[in-house]
């Protein structure tokens, strides 16, 4: 534990440095212990333990200012795409009355946190008492039809009354269990009033109130907004694209959003609609694979056209670092990131391929890898001392 807070404190001051030289003496004054020379994909280790190993966990490492980023696929052009975070279709619900009456109850305030289920309001209805009495008047009538039934299937069967009558009595029992169930549905859809007339209306989905439209004592028609809830952790991604270019994006395809923050987040494409928003431009969703930023937040994308399964290996260009003269990207593994030696192909708009050394299903140091290099080389300098 103090080992890492040490190398968290020492990426964060040169970061701040600048790689200045500031960072240099911070390289000189602390001393390394001394570890044998060997080599691993010809990148060799300093003080660190193992070959090109930072010990360093991701989450120690994204305090730092490193982000974590998992590599896409491309091989077309490169364009950039404006775009914002929005709610996911299914992550705002607007909550009606399904009955006119009048609001008796308000359990929640606009902001308030709710779970599926809780309470919104209650509204007292005579529609709704109306048909709470029709269900226990059709429960009552089922039971009764029912009873009957069954005697004359004993007196059936004693030989007191014939075929006939019981086949009648059971048919009017069916009638009446068919009656009982009509108004249960009936009641369900009023929002389970009880037998006063009271029902209360409850939110179909977690989340936040963003509006609420009643009152304590106002008066509800049947289908008024009652209030409206919004999902906040079910975000999406909405990007304009140019129509040309819709046909080349294709659904599966990983990209990097650029957050308000200057961060970098992993989403992958889940709809394309050419001309949806009219015009020559084209709708892209892109599902995030972890924290969005807020909703309303404008965020950006590059994306390769023509990306498929097949193509390179695309990471963003500041993964790619030079150590002892080789590129190489830091990939993580159990005890911290691996100076991973790579083969870059080309290089377009802040990505670049890699044709050889990474499989692309890894997670590797992406924004602010530079840092790492900087602890790489301060264990290099103390094994060379």
């Amino acid at each position: 534990m103090v080992r890492r807070s040490l190398i968290v404190s020492t990426i964060a001051l040169i970061a701040a440095a600048g790689l200045g030289y500031g960072a240099a003496q911070l390289f000189q004054d602390r001393p390394a212990a001394p570890a044998p020379a060997s080599e691993k994909d010809g990148v060799e280790h300093g003080d660190h333990g193992e070959a090109g190993l930072v010990p360093l966990k991701p989450a120690d490492a994204a305090a730092a200012g490193v982000s974590i980023v998992t590599p896409g696929r491309g091989g077309g052009a490169d364009i950039l795409l404006p775009g914002r975070v929005t709610l996911a279709a299914n992550a705002l619900a607007a909550l009606g009355a399904p009955v006119s009456g009048a609001v008796e109850r308000v359990h929640v305030s606009p902001g308030a946190a709710v779970a599926v289920g809780s309470p919104i309001a209650t509204l007292r209805s005579a529609d709704a008492a109306l048909g709470r009495a029709s269900l226990d008047a059709a429960g009552a009538g089922a039971r009764a039809a029912q009873a009957a039934a069954s005697r004359d299937r004993r007196l059936f069967e004693a030989g007191v009354v014939s075929r006939q009558d019981w086949e009648t009595s059971q048919a009017a029992a069916e009638k009446a269990q068919a009656d009982q169930r009509a108004a249960q549905a009936q009641v369900r859809a009023m929002g389970g009033a009880g037998a006063n007339g009271a029902t209360v209306l409850r939110s179909p989905i977690k989340g936040v109130v963003t509006r609420l439209d009643t009152q304590v004592g106002g008066f509800l028609t049947q289908g008024a907004l009652v209030a409206e809830i919004a999902d906040p952790s079910r975000a999406e991604y909405v990007f304009d694209a140019p129509a040309a270019a819709a046909d080349a994006i294709r659904l599966g395809q990983v990209i990097h959003v650029q957050t308000p923050d200057g961060q970098e987040a992993p989403a992958t494409i889940s709809a394309v609609a050419p001309g949806a928003s009219g015009g020559n431009t084209a709708v892209v969703r892109a599902t995030p694979s972890g924290k969005t930023a807020p909703v309303g937040s404008v965020v950006s994308a590059r994306v390769m056209t023509g990306a498929n399964a097949g193509g390179a290996i695309i990471v963003p260009s500041e993964a790619v670092q030079t150590v002892e003269g080789r590129p190489v990207v830091f990939v993580v593994e159990a005890g911290g990131f691996r100076a991973t030696p790579v083969t870059p192909g080309r290089i377009a708009a802040g990505s670049t391929e890699i044709l050889r050394g990474l499989t692309g299903t890894e997670r590797i140091a992406g924004k602010g890898a530079f840092l790492l290099k900087a602890e790489l080389g301060k264990g290099e300098a103390g094994h060379e001392d």
